[in-house]
């Protein structure tokens, strides 16, 4: 396991941080390849001594084909997807060209599409978006254990 280390304050952090960072050109061709962007950097994390599960990766490509597939649909143009790991989260951040905040759609368990959004929110412990000069940035922060 990648090893932490404490503060002079007594908080503990882990020792590595990775981060990765892609652009993308907004052809449906980006969430296949998004997805392959994380299971490359979710290896990486494992050559730095860190136990990746199956399901980590299963659920980091999941939210990743989600988040991106709504890129895809709804913001013309460029997309950039960042990941972050520090032993606790994976942080994955998604910016596009559109200003609007997505919403979830209201519960329909018999809507066929449009569950993206939950899908993401059920599996990680904080989603926020913030507003840029160009857009937005998704922020999903999946946990790791």
């Amino acid at each position: 396991m990648a090893q932490a280390v404490q503060d002079e304050d007594g908080t503990v952090r882990p020792a590595v941080v990775l981060r990765a960072v892609e652009a993308y050109d907004g052809r449906s061709s980006m969430i296949g390849q998004a997805r392959q962007f994380v299971s490359g950097f979710l290896q990486e994390v494992e050559r730095h001594g860190a136990e990746v599960g199956a399901r980590v990766v299963q659920d980091a490509q999941l939210v990743v084909s989600e988040l991106v597939t709504n890129v895809h649909r709804h913001a013309p143009g460029r997309c950039t997807l960042a990941l972050e790991w520090d032993a606790s989260v994976v942080r994955i951040a998604v910016s596009d060209t559109r200003e609007q905040a997505p919403e979830p759609a209201p519960r329909n368990p018999g809507r066929v599409g449009g569950h993206g959004l939950e899908i993401v929110l059920a599996l990680c412990e904080r989603v926020e978006t913030l507003r840029t000069a160009s857009g937005k940035t998704i922020i999903a922060c999946l946990p790791w254990a």
